[in-house]
C-alpha cells in the first residue's frame, strides 16, 4: 500500500493512526507543504483524487480518498484488530461521532487554522472569528464530555471516533484551544489515547513537521 500524505494534514494523520493500529505496512509518500499551503500539487494526488487533496491510499490497482472511506476499506480488508464496534447500533454511533469530529468540530478548528496558523500575530487576524471559533469548540468539548461519561474510549473500545477526535482536538490544542480542567473526562481520555503507540507516533510526526516549518 502507498499513502499519499501531507505532513500537517489532520485527515492524513487519521489514516496513519489507523494503519499503525492495524499493524499494516505501507509506503509513505509526502506531498510538498509550506505555510503557504500544499503547493505545488503532487502529480499523483492530482491524478487520483478529483479534489486534489490528501490522503490518497493506493492498494494494488485501487486508489481511494477521504479518510472515512479509507477507514471503512481498511476495516473490511483487514478486520483485525477492529476499529469499529461489532454491534450495529454501536457501530452506527461510532460512525456518527467520527463524522461529527470532521463535520461539526473541524470547521471551527479550520477557522483557527486560517486565522492563527496562516496569519502571524499582528498581520490582520480576524479576532472576532478566532473568539467565535474558540467558543464553538468549547461548547463541543462540553457535549463530548457528557457523551464520554465513564467510558475509557468514546465507544467503549478504541475506534475510528477516537482517532478522529484525537486528531481534531490535537490541532485545536496547538492553536490555543486545548482541553482544560473543565473537561476532566476528556483529559483522561486523551491521555489513554496517547498511551497507545500509534497515537504517540502520530503526535511526534506532527510536532516534527511543525518544527520543520520553523514555528
Amino acid at each position: 500500500m502507498i499513502l499519499y500524505s501531507g505532513p500537517m494534514s489532520l485527515f492524513t494523520g487519521k489514516v496513519r493512526i489507523a494503519l499503525d493500529e492495524k499493524g499494516l505496512d505501507y509506503q509513505l509518500e509526502s506531498v510538498p507543504f509550506t505555510r503557504a499551503g500544499y503547493q505545488p500539487k503532487h502529480p499523483k494526488v492530482v491524478e487520483l483524487n478529483p479534489k486534489q487533496q490528501v490522503p490518497v491510499l493506493v492498494d494494488g490497482d485501487l486508489a481511494i480518498y477521504d479518510s472515512t472511506i479509507i477507514f471503512e476499506y481498511l476495516e473490511e480488508r483487514h478486520p483485525a484488530p477492529p476499529l469499529y464496534p461489532r454491534d450495529p447500533a454501536a457501530r452506527a454511533r461510532c460512525r456518527v461521532m467520527e463524522a461529527a469530529a470532521d463535520e461539526i468540530l473541524f470547521p471551527s478548528v479550520w477557522d483557527l487554522i486560517r486565522e492563527v496558523f496562516y496569519k502571524p500575530a499582528g498581520t490582520g487576524r480576524d479576532e472576532a472569528a478566532v473568539a467565535n471559533a474558540k467558543q464553538s469548540i468549547a461548547a463541543h468539548y462540553a457535549r463530548l464530555e457528557r457523551q464520554l461519561g465513564e467510558q475509557p474510549f468514546l465507544c467503549g473500545e478504541v475506534c475510528v471516533a477516537d482517532i478522529g477526535y484525537f486528531m481534531t482536538i490535537t490541532f485545536a490544542t496547538s492553536l490555543g484551544q486545548g482541553l482544560t480542567a473543565a473537561y476532566p473526562g476528556l483529559q483522561a481520555w486523551y491521555a489513554r489515547c496517547l498511551a497507545r503507540p500509534a497515537f504517540t507516533r502520530e503526535l511526534e510526526r506532527l510536532m516534527s513537521a511543525n518544527r520543520g516549518l520553523g514555528s
